[in-house]
């Protein structure tokens, strides 16, 4: 595991100071920085997440979903649960909260904006941190490979219309244009991107991709890190100013977190996965593509907007909901079992789990 891994909370944490620290001191500068817009999209926050997610989208094998019949259970799993579960678990905890619990400390207007916040983030599965959960936890990487694939694949045709119609229910208007634009930008075209790079690559060998990776890696990582001092920098004042809205958010995405977890936990124990399948499996659906949430609130409500605000609590709580959920998913893992002895094969038959006779 490499430096960034290991560290990855402490990084992240640095960045969201940094933007914090950079928006509060030179709000001016992050305000021209927010007018650079094209079609409702800012053009910086567009060529960071394009840095960051198009070297993951590079290792995307498209000829492993093949590989999938094998082993069909755990990429069912995944997929009930982030396509129809967690977008309308999501949007009724919103519901529930901002306008029936939290009423009295929010006003209509931005509850109405938490909440299509927390929608985006909620029908965006994860894609490009997939790869370090599942490295974290040591998942099957082929199978994490397949999982990503088919994600992919499938949201390329249902994020516009799930978020489009759970924000319609909660009475926000949609610009389909602007969604669709964003799901154009942020999925079909770096997906395309990836392939079309990965299939030249190949052909003259698979070292040629693996350099490739190697050399997109710190990019990635600058792309991410950019990406959160950005978020951060725009929302400074916000965050600063209303400590006590960033509280109110966080609560329904915390238990949406673990709910969908554990719920994904007891779909694969129920289905008897293999360990280094249902971990990813999990993680996948819990997890985030904060990066496609963050920019279609943006581009849908603007960088000041109560959904932008939502979406970047979401970064905000994200990595350690989830580096903890790792170390549950490794604290379970199975303890390997004995061989059994060629003299006494009877004992170790029956000798308790995980002890030897």
């Amino acid at each position: 595991m490499g430096l960034f891994e290991r560290w990855l909370s402490l990084w992240v944490a640095l960045a969201i100071g940094a933007g914090v620290a950079l928006g509060s001191a030179a709000p001016s500068a992050f305000a021209q920085v927010a007018a650079l817009e094209f079609a409702h999209v800012n053009l910086v926050v567009a060529a960071l997440i394009w840095v960051m997610i198009y070297p993951m989208m590079v290792q995307v094998d498209w000829g492993a979903v093949r590989e999938v019949r094998r082993r069909p259970q755990g990429l069912a799993l995944t997929l009930v649960i982030n396509w129809l579960v967690k977008p309308f678990t999501m949007a009724a905890l919103g519901v529930l909260f901002f306008q029936h619990l939290f009423a009295p400390w929010v006003d209509p207007a931005s509850a109405s904006e938490y909440i299509a916040g927390m929608i985006l983030l909620g029908v965006a599965p994860c894609t490009a941190m997939v790869f370090v959960w599942s490295q974290l936890v040591r998942g099957d990487p082929n199978y994490t490979l397949v999982q990503v694939s088919v994600n992919d694949l499938v949201m390329v045709v249902a994020f516009a219309p799930i978020a489009a119609f759970l924000l319609g229910v909660t009475d926000v208007t949609v610009p389909w244009s602007t969604l669709l634009l964003s799901t154009v930008l942020y999925v079909v075209l770096p997906l395309a991107a990836g392939v079309i790079t990965r299939t030249r690559l190949l052909r003259r060998g698979p070292a040629a991709l693996a350099a490739l990776v190697a050399r997109l890696k710190p990019w990635s990582i600058a792309g991410l890190l950019g990406t959160v001092v950005l978020l951060f920098g725009f929302q400074a004042d916000t965050l600063l100013a209303q400590p006590l809205v960033i509280a109110l958010i966080a609560v329904p995405l915390l238990i949406q977190t673990y709910g969908i977890f554990f719920l994904g936990w007891w779909g694969a124990r129920w289905l008897k996965l293999p360990h280094d399948v249902a971990g990813p499996a999990c993680l996948i659906g819990t997890s985030n593509f904060f990066e496609l949430a963050v920019a279609v609130a943006i581009s849908l409500f603007g960088l000041h907007s109560g959904a932008a605000l939502a979406t970047v609590v979401g970064v905000l709580v994200e990595v350690p909901v989830m580096l903890s959920l790792v170390a549950m998913v490794n604290r379970w893992r199975p303890r390997p079992t004995a061989p059994e002895s060629p003299e006494s094969p009877a004992s170790a038959r029956h000798a308790p789990e995980g002890q030897t006779p």
